[in-house]
């Protein structure tokens, strides 16, 4: 149950629970998958930071703006700390955070 595979199964799962629509059952397997990620892996792993980018996502897709902002600034700040200013990871969390606030006309 707090395997690392569980929770890669559990954030697949969730993914597509949000494609469908389905936010609630994907937050909470999210959730899940979140908790065993840190359990497993510690607080600044990059599959905790990617976990923190798929919940800002289905927020971000409630219009939960500052919901998604602050799992999108959980997810950056692990990715720099753990992959540097200039990974890829990071340049698209930066780009999820830009989209944000462009729909908030800012």
């Amino acid at each position: 149950e707090d395997h690392p595979d569980v929770a890669g199964t559990y954030n697949n799962i969730a993914g597509v629970y949000a494609k469908q629509g389905k936010d609630e059952m994907a937050l909470e397997l999210y959730a899940k998958s979140l908790a065993i990620k840190i359990k497993a892996n510690g607080e600044d792993h990059p599959s905790v930071a990617n976990t923190y980018n798929n919940m800002a996502t289905v927020y971000d897709n409630q219009g939960k703006d500052e919901m998604a902002l602050e799992q999108y600034g959980k997810s950056l700040a692990i990715d720099i700390k753990a992959l540097g200013e200039d990974h890829p990871d990071v340049a698209d969390t930066y780009n999820n955070i830009a989209s944000v606030y462009a729909k908030q006309g800012k």
